[in-house]
């Protein structure tokens, strides 16, 4: 192995312990929070942590194998699983995202509606086309035989070894990463820009009245002053962070991967090897992005994590404090 090759290895054991980390965190705290479950947002949320979670563990220590290696992680068959749960997984985590800017789409354009149009049974829907939709693709790939070791990625994903159907494997991958990569990238986009169309038409009607209040107020203080204007400021700001945050993420671990996959189609292009795997551990990269991205970062999820750890350490005085007090009584001298 060479220099490279080691970095990467080691990249790919932070992603693996970054992800499932920090996924197992996101599914306690909706097992543990009952607001959290009740809300229709959670069970999106809950079906991206479990791909996220699959992922972790069925196909990013095969591609540390197939990295160190340099050699396919198991038999055919074992591999064509795996390609088939790795083409399921990343469609279906695509899609959840998608679903979820539908959501907060909904839920700040017609807030009024949002309980009507956006109920569980709704979200289960979703999730069900969401599944359907992976499934899918996933199988005409197994069938197909178009899922095995790819020695570009060192994974076993989409690949096609047999030069005799190129042409179908060709309009198939196309087709594939129209349907899940740029339906979900769209989607991103309008919905989240409306957002922020919306969210900044509501900073400028409270930046009308807090401009008004400060006329208002001749003697207030010039310190007060300055930090309302500075608050206005941040407001207008915090929509346009998190919003690129949400489509900046995508963009950043999954289009390097696709693009590579499309350059990949023409033989003429030569792709180097190293730089296969990077795009494949940036598209890795996402499933540890998430649970900060859409829960661990949230007031509520915050509040939950601070409760499980309080009560955690609760526990834990209260056992010391046992333990203590019992080896003080049992240390206290018997009159016979």
């Amino acid at each position: 192995m060479d220099t490279v090759e080691v970095i990467l290895s080691v990249l790919v054991v932070v992603i693996i312990i970054v992800s499932l980390l920090s996924n197992v965190l996101v599914l306690i705290c909706f097992l543990y929070n009952p607001e959290i479950r009740k809300q229709v947002p959670g069970l999106f949320n809950l079906n991206l942590t479990f791909c996220n979670l699959l992922l972790t563990v069925s196909n990013m220590p095969l591609t540390l194998v197939g990295l160190v290696s340099k050699a396919q992680p198991g038999g055919d068959g074992f591999c064509q699983i795996v390609g088939f749960l790795e083409t399921f997984l990343s469609t279906n985590s695509m899609l959840s995202m998608a679903a979820l800017s539908i959501d907060r789409w909904i839920a700040v354009v017609f807030p009024l509606r949002y309980h009507s149009k956006m109920r569980h049974k709704d979200a289960a829907f979703v999730l069900a086309y969401t599944w359907a939709h992976s499934m899918s693709f996933s199988t005409v790939a197994a069938c197909l035989s178009w899922v095995g070791y790819h020695r570009l990625y060192a994974s076993c994903t989409l690949s096609n070894p047999r030069a005799s159907n190129r042409t179908q494997f060709v309009v198939f991958t196309i087709f594939f990463h129209s349907f899940t990569f740029l339906l979900s990238f769209i989607v991103l986009c309008v919905t989240y820009l409306k957002v922020l169309k919306v969210a900044r038409f509501h900073c400028k009607r409270i930046d009308v009245i807090t401009m008004q209040t400060l006329v208002l107020l001749v003697d207030i203080h010039p310190s007060v002053r300055q930090r309302c204007l500075e608050e206005q400021k941040r407001r207008r700001q915090r929509a346009t962070r998190k919003i690129s945050t949400f489509i900046g993420t995508f963009m950043l671990c999954f289009a390097p991967y696709v693009i590579t996959r499309i350059v990949e189609l023409f033989p003429a292009v030569p792709i180097n090897p190293h730089w296969g795997i990077v795009s494949k551990c940036l598209a890795y990269s996402k499933a540890a992005c998430d649970p900060f991205v859409y829960s661990l970062l949230r007031h509520q999820y915050k509040k939950t994590c601070t409760d499980i750890i309080n009560k955690l350490l609760k526990r834990s005085s209260l056992n010391a404090s046992g333990r203590q007090h019992e080896s003080q009584v049992n240390s206290i001298p018997t009159v016979e």
